[in-house]
């Protein structure tokens, strides 16, 4: 693949009609080599936020050795990527088949639950031929925590609540090697404090069971940085983990775990557009909701923007975006700030796409095709550059 300073010697060079995926290695191998270096812990990456091939064996290269499945496909895709990854498959509800083919073909013995019914799927699914039990399943248990602290919930629709949770954990420790607690305090948590909550929770939990653990999983959540959401630097959220962790009342050799997705890749890829029609403060682009532009569509996600033409003088304002389908719903609010003279044939490269936006991508109403580029230029945004670092006085790593 060829590889381009930036978007405009993309868009010099091949001018062209399909949106193109702009993908930047270093990005991601900078995010890898920061959570590797600096989280205490082991860091699993999140695979549905970005499960590109490239992607993960860039990753791979840089100190991610463990990743976090949510489907039997991406167990499928990182062994034949990856294989000598550790996969755990993180879902909570999955179905014997997915269980079995995991643990029997793809090694896989790290499995998330939340329900009894759950557990005994586990344990059936991962038992032998003869229907001896598994000796070396590492099970963990997730809670359900609050998501108030991110900009997208994950409370709703996964963990037990405190109530079911030393039952749920003493059933568990009676059929596994391993036992944890893992939670998700939602994506984008935008303040240390999300997972200071959620600890007490796992707290509370373990206190009631009595049962020995033997890692903590803090889940996903890690921000990166878009328009309109600048959080803290990573730093100050790890050291509250780690203060809090050390805490517990687990075992004195118990691991600590994390899933980042979205901060191992949003900085991974950007997309570049073209304008195709101008409608006042409208403009009409070859991307969009069914596309890498979901999340601008559906949770009024706001992406950085920027126009790639060297003739544009006016005063910058406010932009909607309609995608190329035939559905209203095709629309981005915004608002997207670009040059007031922009026009059709313009092209316009939108940042911070590398987690949930090229997965995301279809094929409805026949649009979805994408070129594929590597620049080398910087990300529009990055928490690892050297350039996040807060006033000591404004720090919140004292929170408790």
């Amino acid at each position: 693949m060829h590889v381009y300073p930036d978007a405009k010697a993309v868009v010099r060079a091949l001018a062209p009609d399909e949106p193109v995926i702009l993908n930047r290695p270093h990005a991601a191998a900078r995010a890898a080599r920061f959570f590797n270096e600096k989280f205490p812990g082991t860091s699993l990456y999140a695979v549905k936020a970005n499960p590109s091939p490239d992607l993960l064996k860039v990753l791979w290269e840089n100190g991610i050795t463990h990743y976090d499945v949510a489907s039997i496909a991406e167990v499928r895709l990182v062994s034949q990527v990856l294989p000598g990854a550790t996969q755990c498959f993180m879902h909570p509800i999955k179905t014997r088949r997915a269980i079995r083919e995991a643990y029997h073909e793809h090694g896989c013995r790290t499995f998330s639950l939340d329900t009894l019914d759950e557990l005994e799927k586990i344990v059936e699914a991962c038992s032998d031929e003869e229907g001896n039990p598994a000796e070396d399943l590492r099970l963990l248990v997730r809670l359900r925590v609050s998501s108030e602290y991110a900009e997208l919930s994950l409370a709703a629709k996964f963990g037990c609540d405190l109530t079911e949770a030393p039952d749920l954990l003493q059933a568990a420790r009676q059929h596994c090697d391993w036992l944890g607690v893992c939670f998700h305090v939602g994506s984008q948590a935008m303040t240390p404090f999300a997972y200071v909550q959620a600890i007490e929770r796992v707290r509370a939990a373990v206190a009631q069971a009595s049962v020995v653990i033997d890692v903590v999983d803090v889940g996903g959540g890690f921000p990166s940085v878009y328009p309109g959401m600048e959080p803290p630097p990573m730093e100050d959220f790890f050291e509250v983990i780690k203060r809090h962790f050390e805490e517990l009342p687990i075992a004195y050799n118990a691991e600590l775990w994390c899933e980042p997705g979205r901060a191992l890749c949003a900085e991974y890829s950007s997309l570049v557009v073209c304008v195709e029609k101008r409608r006042g403060d409208e403009l009409y682009i070859n991307d969009g909701a069914y596309g890498a532009l979901f999340d601008a569509a559906h949770v009024d996600w706001k992406f950085p923007v920027c126009a790639l033409e060297d003739d544009l003088y006016e005063a910058e304002q406010e932009f909607s975006f309609y995608g190329p389908t035939c559905d209203d719903a095709d629309y981005m609010k915004g608002p997207f700030y670009l040059p007031g003279d922009i026009q059709a044939g313009d092209y316009i490269e939108i940042g911070m796409l590398g987690a949930y936006g090229t997965a995301m991508k279809t094929g409805f109403n026949g649009f979805g095709e994408a070129e594929h580029a590597v620049v080398e230029d910087e990300p529009m945004a990055s928490l690892y550059d050297g350039s996040r670092v807060r006033p000591v006085a404004d720090n919140v790593v004292s929170l408790r």
